[in-house]
Formats: structure tokens, sequence, C-alpha cells
């Protein structure tokens, strides 16, 4: 059994399907795939809540999971756990980005982090659908680093790497920081090795990637939902969990309404003005080697610090083309718009508590409210302001 304890009748509520009536043009439905976690506790209900939201914004009914026999013949939207690849969204009824939050690549190896860097050499492996242009085109916004798919690859490129300064060791498809490690030498580097599952390295790879200190990392993204189009910059938070790990603690973010060249129209620092222009380089080069690929939902986390020789650098770390941790400040933003067709910008976050009881500001939306079998007591919410407002 799921140790899921809502503590709002309004929650319970919001995670029921609504019935859809004859003024409604299609249903928003959730589609989770993978690990089990993903179909229940505080991921899940945040996908729901997610979904609702949308549903309100498009005018939709809320169907909840997807369910091929009861929404067959149904316009649909959908709202999945991870990013799609061809095959899946073509059965599913996905053609397009108007049809679902988030991404749909050509091959699945196409939405890990594998993507952003070189292999090793030549002789290297690869899975099929990885590119060998896409990390050339990108070098000069992202970090040094390579990618490899197997364990004798990943010795080398470690070792190489390595005569610079600390290295960081990426899991190809993992999330939030889950399963990395930082390395200087050949014996921790074998035992980072060693905690990755072989299928996994053959199929999703692994990133070494120089490791930097005192870093600020951005989140730099694009929404787009219906007639709606907004576009982002701001920051990632940490916070401890219940089990005394520092995990990801939620997003700030700062919204205009339009694309990339809407930023144009507002002063920021040069950092976040770096952070922009790499991130839409980033954006830009996998629409062109990525042949079939779209997304509604784009983000790039961006990492500005200091390299091992002490000198500052800044990079895009990844992206995510599917629901994330910033999402319910996006929907929020998107509301906001919607709401009133002359604002330009607002500010919006997202917050992760743990523990029992946490203070939530009272106009806050709150996404999940209880104890996760996984992760124990939590609460995560999210709050939109005008720009004026916001401190």
């Amino acid at each position: 059994m799921t140790a899921l304890t809502c503590e709002t009748e309004d929650l319970r509520r919001s995670l029921r399907p609504q019935r859809a009536d004859a003024s409604v043009r299609g249903v928003v439905v959730t589609y989770p795939l993978g690990d089990a976690a993903l179909h229940h506790g505080h991921m899940a209900a945040t996908r729901h809540e997610i979904a609702r939201r949308l549903s309100a914004l498009m005018g939709y009914a809320y169907a909840g999971d997807y369910d091929a026999l009861r929404h067959s013949g149904t316009t649909a939207y959908y709202v999945p756990s991870d990013t799609l690849d061809c095959e899946t969204a073509l059965a599913a009824g996905i053609r397009d980005e108007t049809d679902l939050f988030g991404g749909v690549v050509p091959h699945s190896v196409v939405a890990t982090k594998t993507i952003t860097h070189s292999l090793v050499d030549g002789r290297s492996r690869a899975p099929a659908g990885w590119s060998v242009e896409f990390p050339l085109r990108v070098a000069e916004v992202v970090l040094d680093g390579r990618s490899a798919f197997s364990r004798e690859d990943a010795r080398a490129a470690g070792r190489m790497l390595m005569e610079d300064g600390p290295v960081r060791v990426k899991p190809g498809g993992g999330i939030a920081g889950l399963g990395q490690s930082v390395v200087d030498n050949m014996a921790d580097l074998d035992h980072a090795l060693d905690a990755l599952d072989g299928d996994d390295l053959s199929r999703l790879g692994v990133v070494l990637e120089q490791n930097l200190e005192d870093v600020t990392t951005y989140s730099v993204g694009q929404v787009r939902v219906a007639d709606l189009v907004a576009t982002y910059y701001g920051t990632q938070s940490t916070t401890t969990s219940n089990h005394g790990a520092e995990v990801y603690g939620g997003s700030e973010i700062t919204v205009v309404r339009g694309g990339f060249d809407a930023f144009a129209a507002w002063h920021m620092p040069e950092d976040i003005a770096l952070a922009i222009d790499q991130a839409r380089t980033y954006d830009a080069a996998a629409g062109e080697c990525f042949k079939g690929m779209y997304a509604s939902r784009r983000n790039y986390d961006v990492v500005q610090g200091r390299d091992g020789r002490g000198c500052s650098r800044s990079g895009v770390l990844e992206q995510s083309w599917r629901m994330g941790g910033a999402s319910g400040a996006e929907i929020g933003a998107l509301e906001a718009f919607r709401a009133d067709p002359s604002l330009r910008i607002v500010r919006a976050m997202t917050c992760e508590v743990y523990g029992d009881a946490p203070s939530v500001p009272p106009e806050a939306v709150i996404y999940f409210k209880g104890v996760d079998e996984r992760v124990g007591p939590l609460t995560k919410y999210a709050l939109t302001q005008t720009y004026a407002d916001a401190r």
C-alpha cells in the first residue's frame, strides 16, 4: 500500500477526474511511465494537480490517468511523467507540441544527459540516435566533459579530465542530481562506475564532466500551452530531506510573456544574460540535430562557478523536455497571463518543504501535502507574484 495521506479535502477533490460536458473541447490526461514511484505518492499527486490546472487553463476537462479504451476517440492533451520517444507518442495519438505538456524525441537516448558531450574517440560505441554533431555544435556553451556508454570509455574519459581537477560522474538517465558523485582519483572513479547498472550504462550512458565550486545554477526555459507562450529564467534552491540529505528545494523564476526575444525589453545582469544565451544556443542546436523532436516544455540548467584551476566557467548542464520541478511556477505564470492580457512579466516560485506542519503562504497553490512512502512528510506548493510585488 502507498502511504499517502492528504490533509485537505480540497486536495483530495482536485485529484478526482472531472466529468466532461458538452461545452468541453477535450480532456487533459496524465501519462505515467516507468518507475512505479511515478504512479503514487508526491510525484503522482503533483502530476495530477499540474494536469488539473492545465485543463482549467485550456478549457478542457481533467480526466485522470490515460486509458486507451476510455479515451478512445476523445481529443486528449497529455501530461507525461517523462520525455516520450516518437513510437510511444504516436501510439498514444500525440502528433505535435499542441498535444502534450512535455516533449517527444526520435530516440530515448536523446532525452538523456549524454547528448551534451562527445565520446572519448572514434572507436567509442553509442546507441542508435546519439548524435556526433550535437556535442560539437554546443561545445562552446557547455562545460568540459565526455559521454561514455562503456566502463572502458568512462575510465579513459575520467583519467583525461582529472588532469584539470575533480570530475563529476552523472548517470545519463538520472534526475535531480540522484546518483551523482565527484571524484579526483581512479580508485574513486572505479567505485562510482561500480555503482552503475550495466544495462543502464550501455543504453543511457554516463557523463563525466568538470566539477565546479561556488556554483549558481540557473534554470532557463519556455512553455507553450494553447495560445500562451511564456519564457523564463531563475535559480534553484536546495533543502534538507527527512533523511538529512541535500536535495532539490524549489525554483524561483522570472517569467515574461512571449518567446526568448521578449527578454530584450528587460535589463538583466550579465551572468543571467549569458545563461539565457547559452540555453538558447543549446535549444536551437537540439532542434536542428534531432529531427522529429518537438516540445511544449523546454528547460535548461545552466551552471556558473569556478573550475579546478580557479577560472570562472558557465555552461549548460542538461535539458529537460518534460514536466519538472519548476512546472508549478510555469503554470502559475500562464494562469496570470491568461487572467490579465496586459500583464507582461511575473515572478513565480515552487517550494518543497520536508517535515511536519510547514508554514505555507495562504495564497499558495498546494500540489502535495502528506506523507510519501519513500521520502516521508513533504509539502510542495507554488506561488505567483506580480513583478512589482515580488521581493
